[in-house]
């Protein structure tokens, strides 16, 4: 006998686990493209394809494209009015699901013998044919949690899966990948990565493609806009941002966490490499370190509500620090280590990145609400809503900082002596270099670098939410309750982690 569906008042299905599954399923997809960017690509361009001296400039000149990539395809995808047989935003991901699986193996073309003005096409070609794919991906994936129930609780419960989705669409990468793409001798193996990118732009496919089948619109995309609204003037609206306090100050808090997490990471893939020589565990300590935010997510619902969004987030980053400054034992001599001999400190910085963890997985899980609320201040100082506006100028500086952290990084490590694991000999032809010929003394001068690039993460993160956020949650209340809206909304507007 075949089973009935249970269907809503409007004909839908009934909301359940079923779309929660598949939501967490899109960000799945989504992160396990983008941490494989984020953890390969500066290894796989200056250690195998020998752009050591171009990476830093190029990856803030595509930084910033990726910056203003986001509103130019949003914009696209509102424009669009044509009738799709289930939903425009389910046809964006779909399109966007194929061209990842092409895109991202773009990211990664092994042709370490081509000339310096042909890697550089390559590269820059690459990346901005996979942002493009991702972004049609990704943007309107984020839209679609306000379609698929406009249930509060509903709402909360997919927010939680997409944390879910996130975490293990970073794992993926973090964890699988180091035991494939290192050859013997530590170096990095091209055209396996390259391999595993095709893969792992495949398994995106798949868990689109469950999304798409498994999702429900319940909640109408047709907005009526009325004729008699005041005319948008943009910079007007930019000078409301910075005038807005708990904008500037969350947008500083996120940057200084991109920047210093960013650039740290870019430092800590080397630093398996040549100081703990092991880079195949870096991904399974990473998966360690999360444990706290997953530990965490669950019990930032109530958090929020007895303490307040601001202070919680402050507190996160006192612990951010708190780790940051643990790891400066071994660097500064506190605990004496010797090349061959760092298992000791191999433990303490597992310990600080557990304490960090803990710190980022306090302030992640608010941080988009935060701004939500910055955009209800900027409404009962000025009069205007302008979330548009608000939202885009702080993506548009959250993803510059995601370039400038590893250019500064690696800008650092040229100066500290980082050589190309690749280079031609006198004849011409190709030859790597082991990264072991790299000097103790650079392994911990590494060392030190990435504690300093977390320290400054964490000190970003506190002069943002401390010095300049200015909704504690006696002055939230205050503005909800002159703007009229529900004090509770606290508890339904915390997010999921940031990836």
């Amino acid at each position: 006998m075949k089973k009935v569906q249970k269907t809503d008042a409007n004909g839908h299905r009934k909301f359940g686990i079923r779309d929660s599954l598949a939501y967490a399923a899109g960000d799945l997809g989504c992160n396990m493209s983008f941490a494989l960017k984020g953890t390969i690509m500066p290894l796989f361009w200056t250690q195998v394809m020998g752009l050591s001296a171009w990476y830093s400039l190029l990856i803030v000149i595509l930084q910033f494209w990726d910056a203003i990539n986001d509103p130019l395809i949003g914009s696209i995808v509102d424009a669009d009015k044509r009738k799709y047989k289930r939903n425009k935003f389910l046809q964006y991901i779909w399109a966007g699901s194929i061209g990842l699986i092409i895109g991202g193996a773009c990211c990664f073309l092994p042709f370490p013998n081509a000339p310096e003005w042909a890697k550089i096409i390559i590269f820059m070609a690459g990346y901005i044919i996979w942002d493009a794919f991702y972004t049609v991906a990704n943007v309107p994936y984020g839209s679609l949690l306000s379609l698929i129930s406009n249930d509060p609780a509903d709402r909360a419960s997919l927010s939680a899966w997409r944390s879910i989705g996130s975490i293990f669409g970073n794992m993926l990468p973090m964890v699988i990948l180091p035991f494939l793409v290192y050859n013997p001798d530590k170096s990095l193996n091209g055209p396996m990565v390259f391999v595993a990118a095709l893969v792992m732009g495949g398994l995106g496919f798949i868990c689109f493609q469950f999304m798409i089948k498994n999702t429900e619109i319940r909640v109408d995309t047709e907005i009526s806009v009325s004729e008699e609204q005041p005319k948008f003037n943009v910079f007007k609206a930019m000078g409301n941002f910075l005038k807005n306090r708990p904008a500037v100050g969350a947008t500083l808090a996120a940057m200084g966490m991109f920047i210093g997490m960013q650039g740290a990471n870019t430092a800590v893939s080397v630093t398996f490499q040549i100081y703990f020589e092991n880079p195949q565990i870096s991904g399974l300590i990473s998966m360690f370190a999360m444990l706290p935010i997953v530990i965490f997510t669950p019990l930032a619902r109530k958090m929020v509500v007895k303490y307040g969004k601001k202070e919680l987030s402050l507190i996160g980053s006192v612990f951010y620090i708190i780790g940051a400054v643990v790891l400066f034992a071994a660097p500064l001599g506190i605990i004496p280590v010797s090349q061959g001999n760092v298992a000791v400190d191999l433990v303490l910085y597992v310990v600080a990145q557990l304490i960090m963890s803990l710190g980022l997985g306090i302030y992640s899980t608010v941080s988009w609400a935060m701004m939500g609320d910055a955009i209800d201040y900027n409404e009962w100082k000025t009069g205007a809503r302008e979330e548009g506006v608000v939202y885009s100028l702080h993506s548009f500086f959250r993803k510059l900082a995601q370039g400038i952290g590893p250019a500064v990084a690696l800008t650092i490590m040229q100066g500290m002596g980082y050589v190309n694991n690749a280079k031609p000999d006198a004849n011409g032809n190709f030859t790597e270099i082991d990264v072991s010929l790299l000097s103790w003394d650079f392994a911990v001068d590494l060392r030190f670098l990435v504690a300093v690039l977390f320290l400054i993460a964490g000190v970003m993160l506190f002069v943002g939410l401390g010095l300049i956020y200015n909704l504690d949650k006696k002055t939230l209340a205050k503005m909800n309750k002159e703007l009229g809206r529900d004090e509770v909304k606290a508890a339904d507007t915390v997010s999921a982690p940031q990836a």
